[in-house]
C-alpha cells in the first residue's frame, strides 16, 4: 500500500491518507474513487449514510488491483442499532461493496438517545473474532462513550474517528485514545475550507511552496493522526495526496496547533440521533 501506515492496536495497518466520499453522490462515486485510486490512494472511507458503498466497491472492483492492496472503511447507521440489527447491517453493507470484508467496520455515531451502541459494539465484536472484518472501531464516540464500551465490552476499538482540524481539536478526546491505543482519524481535516484562509497557515504554506490545505494535512500527519479529505476534483484529489515532499518545523506545527478556537463544525455527538435513513 503506498503512502505512510498507521498499525493498529490489533497489528492491522492502514494508510495514513485516506479518501472520503461524505456527500460524493452515488453516481458519481465510482469515478472519483477511480481517479483516487489512479493517484495513489489505497484507503477509502465509505459509510451506509452516505449512500454510495456500491459505488466504492465498483471502483475497488474495477482497478484491477488485488484486493488486499486496498483499505476499505465503511460505518453502522445510527438506524440499524442494536444487536441483531448490526449484525444483519454488515451483511447488507457488504452486499452493497461486493468485496466480501470490509477492512474497518465502525459505529458511525453513539446515538445515545437509542441506548444501543453498547449492544451495536458487541455485535461488532462478533464480526470481528469471527474473522469477517480486519478491524472495528467507532466514530464520534466521546470520553463517555468510550469509557462504558471499556467497562462493557471486549474489545478495545482500533479506530475513533472525529471532527478535527486546526480549529477544533478536541485535545482530551485525542489524549484519551492516545492513553488507550485508539487510533484517531481526523474527519472534515480542513475544517470544510474554513480554516485555509488563516495568514498562519498562508505563511507558512509560502515557506514551502505548497497550498494552506497540504499544510494542514501535514500538521494532522505529523501529529499522527489518519486523515480521509474528500474532493470530488482531480487536482485537488491528487494535491491532497502529494504530502510527502516537505515537513513542518516544531514551530511551524505549534503555529497551527495554536488555531484552535472551539469551532465544531459537524453534529454533537451527545444529541445527534437521526437515523440516517437512505
Amino acid at each position: 500500500m503506498a503512502g505512510n501506515m498507521i498499525t493498529l492496536n490489533n497489528g492491522v495497518q492502514v494508510p495514513q491518507t485516506g479518501f472520503g466520499v461524505f456527500q460524493v453522490p452515488p453516481d458519481e462515486t465510482q469515478a472519483a474513487v477511480e481517479r483516487a485510486i489512479e493517484i495513489g490512494y489505497r484507503h477509502i472511507d465509505t459509510a451506509a449514510a452516505y449512500n454510495n458503498e456500491a459505488g466504492v466497491g465498483a471502483a475497488v472492483r474495477a482497478s484491477g488491483l488485488r484486493r488486499e492492496e486496498l483499505f476499505v472503511t465503511t460505518k453502522l447507521r445510527n438506524g440499524e442499532h442494536g444487536y441483531e440489527s448490526a449484525l444483519a447491517a454488515y451483511d447488507e453493507t457488504l452486499g452493497r461493496l461486493g468485496l466480501g470484508y470490509a477492512d474497518l467496520y465502525l459505529v458511525h455515531w453513539p446515538n445515545p438517545a437509542a441506548d444501543l451502541y453498547v449492544d451495536s459494539w458487541r455485535a461488532l465484536e462478533r464480526i470481528y473474532t469471527e474473522g469477517r472484518v480486519r478491524a472495528i472501531g467507532v466514530s464520534n464516540f466521546l470520553p463517555e462513550h468510550l469509557d462504558r464500551l471499556a467497562k462493557e465490552s471486549e474489545v478495545v476499538p482500533a479506530v475513533n474517528q472525529i471532527e478535527l482540524h486546526p480549529s477544533y481539536q478536541q485535545r482530551e478526546l485525542v489524549e484519551l485514545c492516545r492513553e488507550r491505543s485508539i487510533a484517531v482519524e481526523a474527519y472534515s481535516p480542513l475544517g470544510q475550507g474554513g480554516d485555509l484562509d488563516h495568514p498562519v497557515l498562508a505563511s507558512i504554506a509560502e515557506a514551502h511552496q505548497v497550498s494552506p490545505a497540504q499544510v494542514v494535512l501535514r500538521w494532522h500527519l505529523q501529529l499522527g493522526h489518519i486523515v480521509i479529505p474528500k474532493s470530488v476534483t482531480p487536482e485537488r484529489i491528487r494535491a491532497n495526496f502529494e504530502l510527502g515532499g516537505f515537513a513542518l518545523t516544531d514551530e511551524e506545527v505549534a503555529s497551527v496547533s495554536a488555531l484552535e478556537r472551539g469551532n465544531r463544525l459537524g453534529n454533537d455527538p451527545r444529541t445527534f440521533a437521526i437515523s440516517q435513513i437512505r
